[in-house]
């Protein structure tokens, strides 16, 4: 598939909502795993969700649609996404604490 002409990307995420306590984390290394992404996800201080993925420009938007909606229990208010060149800097998608 990837015939050199896929662009690769980083995308950088916040969101905000009730993201907490509702397996967004766990939903959200599901869904990136199962589109090909690497990366991490974890819960922040403030009641938000950060995450980092790469990987090829559909499957990275794919994540961020996614994670507009969220887990069934989740109530997603907003999601900040900022884009860049991928760094590959990552093996896998992970959850970090």
């Amino acid at each position: 598939m990837n015939d050199g002409s896929v662009e690769l990307v980083r995308v950088h995420g916040r969101v905000r909502g009730r993201v907490q306590g509702v397996s967004y984390r766990a939903n959200t290394l599901a869904q990136a795993r199962s589109l090909g992404l690497t990366g991490w996800v974890r819960n922040v201080s403030d009641g938000s969700v950060e995450l980092i993925a790469e990987g090829p420009r559909a499957r990275a938007q794919a994540l961020i649609d996614w994670c507009h909606r969220g887990p069934p229990r989740a109530r997603v208010d907003s999601v900040d996404a900022r884009w860049g060149a991928a760094e590959d800097s990552f093996a896998s998608f992970k959850i970090r604490r």
